[in-house]
Parts: structure tokens; C-alpha cells; sequence
């Protein structure tokens, strides 16, 4: 049988290695492995701990190692992430089992002659302890909570000391789980008793038609999935959703669809009638819009490859239009550790790229439509920042409303919108 600490290590390189998205890595790798329920959970924690943690765990390591971390082989450095982090933070694993298999883990790797070192690093933490910085400027609410200090200094910025302390807290914490029931096929009802049959815990959510997952779900294997009764989708997607509130008598254009949620949740507003075309620049993810509907029964959805940044005179005009741009993503770090691991400099031009898109989608729109603007980060020059510039062109489309969703006020993912109406 595999072991849980080599799977998520080398999930673990493959992330830092080639960018790969946390959570299909994660899955192939615990697929691929034969895991016991115990040894997938212990997988699944160490993987998102440590790429939740590294900031920190970065932190206390090169008080213990003399050269620059960057300097140390990056399978070596992952492994002492790994053993680090049960130390810090895992109490129900013994710090001599993490040390031990650290060292074994070394020893049959073609690393094998730094299992000394490891050895040497690791005792000498449990013999020293660690020690975190306490202080709340950006420096030590970086180390503290694990966050680059320019994400630190923008939640600040924007939000103030106590909100973005709030807001560093829930990204450690383990999001919720929440459906989306496809109204389509059953109600919230049924599904529940669909889902407890399957030895799934789940509970209806304040939002209506939807559920909450207490504990976890193996989509992969729930057969109310495969049947196409639900969806994931976070209570801040649906709310936009019902915001835009989509009729079963309107064209709607999706203009950065996939991978569909958010689109199949409007076609079940309009009881699979009317029209969507769901939009997105690669094929790959077009495709998953189309394999998502087919699964939901859905048939009011075209989904085709289109670029958001370019006028497609062939698509015509659309009574609602659905803007959810590319963006930061800050708002969803807690699902996604990876982002915020990103440099600055990759966001250097993206409001730009927002407002061109917002400008271009709004060409699509019928006169008196109306338009939602949205993003899945918590930057305010994304989101009121770059609504202020368009409206500021554009004295002819309304603010109709505004919302940011913060996660300790709302529980929800961080997330904004906001919706335009277009004057006659």
C-alpha cells in the first residue's frame, strides 16, 4: 500500500513544479495510489496544510538551515515542509514518527545523502521550538497566517487591520462544501434523502435550493452526481446568480463560462428555456460546460470557444449578460492555496484587461438589459475600482446594485458583484 507522506509530497512538487491546480493534482494522485479512508485523509491534510502553510513553515526552516531555502533541492525542502508541518500543527502524530519518516522517505530517494541533514534540521526544531513572530504589521501577519505581505497590505488597504486579520484566519480554515440542486430533476427534499441513503451528511443551506455537505464528498463516486441531481457551487455563485435573476423569455450570454457552474445555475432559473451561449477561449473548457449540461439534462445552453477580448460580431444581442472576468482570484485562497503563492507582477496589467472585457460584453447588450459585473477576489481596484471607471465612460448604464461577499461575515467564498441596467 502507498504511503500517505510520499503521495502528498509528490503532489506536492508537481504543484510547485509546473503550476498545476491544487485540487486536480491532489485527485490524481490518490487515485492513482491505493490509499486506506485513513491514509487519503492523512494525504489530503498534509498536501493543503502545507501549501496553506509555507510562508510559515518557510519562516521557521531557515532559522534552522544556514543557506538561502531556494538553494536546498526542492524534493528535500518539500519533505521538511511535510515533516514540519505535523510537528506544527498535526498533535495527533507523534513528532518522532513525522522525523522518522521524513529521514525514510530521504534515505530511498535518489536524495538519500541528505538524510543526515534532514535528520539534523528536524531534531534540531523539536530541540529549539519554534518560534512566530506575534506583531500586527505586515511582516508578521505574513508569517503568522501564511500570506505574501502584498496580499497582507492590500486586504489592509482596503479593508482595515481587523477585517483582514478576519480574512487571513478563514483562509486557513477548511471551506465549506455546498450544492447546488438541480431544480430540473429534483428538489431539496429528495436529494437530501438521495444523499443520506448514500451515507452522506448534508443539511439544507439558508440559501434556497441549496445543501450543505457536513464532512466530505467524493463527487467521483456520489451517484446522485452522476445522475446529475447537483452541482458544487459556493453560496457567493449562487447569490450572484439569483441577482441577475435570468428569465426563461431572455438571450443570455455567458462571457467566460467555464467551467459552467454559474451557467448552469442560470439555466435552471429559466426553467431550461430561452437561450445561453456559454463562452470560454479554450476548447478543453468549452467542452466541460458541454459535458456539465449533458450530465444535468440541461438543453437550453450553446456552448462554444470565443475570446472575451475580441468583438464576435456573429453572436447578436442579449437581453442579460453575465461578466465573470478573470481576476486574482484572493477571495478563494482557502480552496486554492496556490494563488496566492503568484507574483504581483502577474496582475500588473489585469484591470485593464477587466474593463476591456466588461466594455466589450456590454456591446452584446439589448437596450434596458442588464449586465453583472463579478470577480472572485477581494482587491477593490477589480471590483469597485474598475465599475467606478466604466460607469465614469459610460454615463448611460445605472448601478443597479453592489455586493461584496467577505468569508467571516458571509461564509461564503470572497467574491464581488455588480449589477448595470443600460438606459434606453
Amino acid at each position: 500500500m502507498a504511503n500517505a507522506r510520499k503521495v502528498a509530497l509528490n503532489a506536492l512538487c508537481d504543484v510547485r513544479d509546473g503550476g498545476a491546480y491544487s485540487n486536480i493534482t491532489l485527485n490524481k494522485y490518490l487515485n492513482e495510489n491505493d490509499l486506506s479512508p485513513s491514509d487519503r485523509a492523512l494525504a489530503t491534510a498534509i498536501f493543503y496544510g502545507v501549501l496553506d502553510r509555507t510562508i510559515t513553515l518557510d519562516y521557521v526552516l531557515s532559522n534552522f538551515i544556514n543557506t538561502p531555502l531556494k538553494k536546498v533541492k526542492p524534493f528535500v525542502l518539500e519533505c521538511l515542509r511535510i515533516a514540519l508541518y505535523q510537528i506544527m500543527y498535526l498533535d495527533k502524530i507523534p513528532d518522532s514518527a513525522a522525523v522518522n519518516e521524513a529521514v525514510k522517505i530521504i534515505k530511498n530517494s535518489k536524495c538519500k545523502n541528505l538524510s543526515g541533514f534532514v535528520n539534523g534540521v528536524l531534531r534540531n526544531v523539536l530541540r529549539v521550538g519554534t518560534n512566530l513572530p506575534n506583531g500586527n504589521d505586515n511582516k508578521s501577519l505574513s508569517v503568522k497566517y501564511s500570506c505574501p505581505e502584498w496580499i497582507v497590505e492590500s486586504f489592509v488597504n482596503d479593508y482595515g487591520i481587523d477585517n483582514t486579520i478576519k480574512l487571513l484566519e478563514h483562509s486557513l480554515k477548511t471551506p465549506p462544501v455546498t450544492l447546488r440542486v438541480n431544480t430540473l430533476k429534483t428538489n431539496v427534499e429528495e436529494l437530501l434523502d438521495t444523499l443520506h441513503n448514500d451515507n452522506i451528511l448534508a443539511q439544507s443551506s439558508a440559501l434556497d435550493n441549496a445543501i450543505d455537505v457536513i464532512g466530505g464528498i467524493d463527487v467521483s463516486k456520489c451517484k446522485a452526481y452522476k445522475d446529475g441531481l447537483f452541482h458544487v457551487q459556493d453560496i457567493a455563485s449562487q447569490t450572484v446568480v439569483n441577482i441577475l435573476s435570468p428569465k426563461s423569455s431572455e438571450r443570455v450570454l455567458d462571457v467566460c463560462a467555464a467551467p459552467g457552474g454559474k451557467t448552469f445555475t442560470m439555466a435552471q432559473y429559466m426553467y431550461n428555456k430561452g437561450e445561453i451561449i456559454a463562452c470560454d477561449l479554450y476548447k478543453q473548457r468549452v467542452d466541460l460546460i458541454t459535458k456539465g449540461a449533458k450530465r444535468l439534462g440541461i438543453t437550453n445552453i450553446k456552448a462554444i470557444q470565443n475570446d472575451a477580448i475580441l468583438i464576435n460580431d456573429k453572436l447578436g444581442n442579449f437581453d442579460v449578460i453575465l461578466c465573470d472576468v478573470l481576476c486574482s482570484g484572493l477571495g478563494v485562497i482557502r480552496r486554492k492555496p496556490e494563488i496566492k503563492y503568484k507574483d504581483i507582477s502577474e496582475y500588473q496589467d489585469i484591470t485593464d484587461i477587466q474593463l476591456h472585457i466588461l466594455e466589450n460584453s456590454c456591446l452584446y447588450l439589448n437596450e434596458n438589459g442588464r449586465i453583472l459585473y463579478s470577480t472572485c477576489t477581494l482587491r477593490k481596484c477589480e471590483n469597485e475600482g474598475v465599475i467606478k471607471r466604466f460607469l465614469d465612460k459610460y454615463p448611460q448604464y445605472e448601478l443597479k446594485y453592489q455586493r461584496t461577499f467577505m468569508p467571516h461575515i458571509d461564509g461564503s467564498d470572497g467574491f464581488y458583484c455588480a449589477l448595470l441596467q443600460k438606459s434606453r
